[in-house]
């Protein structure tokens, strides 16, 4: 599983460090820019902390130098994030679907690299003994798996909307929307019970990336200059990786 973490990993810093270019060119918190909503307080100088803290995460996590440190700081920072800012406007995260799907974007973000942090080597930082990893990769995968479930169920609350974000080569567009909400179901009961959890987050990575590649590609390469579809792209890369770390994870935890 050595090379699937090590896939994950990329796939988990590339977004991040995008994500801190889009907070330092901006100045400010976007909608659908992990993890700030833009109603956060802050203002430039909150939005160029988070850009450095980002920036900082997906490097340590590249090189592989003080990944557990930062991934620590950064997945705790992701999970605050989603109680105190998010929650701020908490009907409109439960009521709203744009709201809630960012808010709870953020979470898996951050609980993926909390679980990173339990598998990575303290180097002398934030070291953590074997139990403490295991019980932040069980407390980490749970919070993921319940929320690629609610994910899923999106579709089905959602699917006449997301039947038409489906490629037009494809045939059966409605059944695609069912069969991936029923896939997203299935894996994050999956990962969350352990029950062929490894199998269930590699697929779910797997699948992420086609996303990525036959869906938001495309839509990013015909609207070049759209935020939110770029956003989206490397959100659904970010999900890929954090699957896969999972899918790892379900077999290894490291040892300081």
């Amino acid at each position: 599983m050595a090379n699937v973490l090590k896939i994950g990993r990329i796939f988990l810093a590339i977004p991040l460090l995008v994500f801190a270019i889009q907070y330092f060119a901006s100045g400010k918190y976007l909608g659908g820019l992990p993890p700030m909503p833009p109603w956060a307080q802050g203002g430039a100088v909150g939005a160029y902390l988070v850009g450095a803290l980002l920036l900082a995460t997906g490097a340590a996590i590249l090189i592989n130098k003080y990944a557990r440190v930062f991934c620590l700081a950064m997945g705790a920072f992701f999970v605050l994030s989603f109680f105190v800012f998010h929650l701020q406007h908490a009907s409109s995260v439960w009521g709203n679907g744009n709201d809630r799907t960012r808010a709870f974007e953020t979470l898996c973000i951050g609980v993926g690299a909390l679980a990173l942090a339990g598998m990575s080597r303290g180097e002398g930082v934030a070291e953590m003994t074997a139990d403490a990893n295991q019980k932040l990769i069980v407390f980490s995968r749970i919070v993921f798996g319940i929320s690629m479930i609610l994910f899923g169920w999106q579709h089905f609350m959602y699917a006449q909307f997301l039947v038409s974000l489906v490629q037009k080569w494809l045939p059966a567009h409605a059944f695609w929307i069912y069969f991936t909400g029923t896939a997203m179901m299935a894996a994050g009961l999956a990962i969350a019970t352990t029950i062929i959890g490894r199998l269930a987050g590699m697929m779910l990575g797997i699948m992420f990336l086609l996303w990525v590649l036959t869906l938001h590609l495309p839509r990013v390469l015909a609207a070049i200059h759209n935020q939110d579809e770029l956003m989206s792209m490397f959100v659904a890369l970010a999900f890929s990786g954090v699957s896969l770390i999972f899918a790892a994870a379900q077999v290894s935890v490291a040892r300081g």
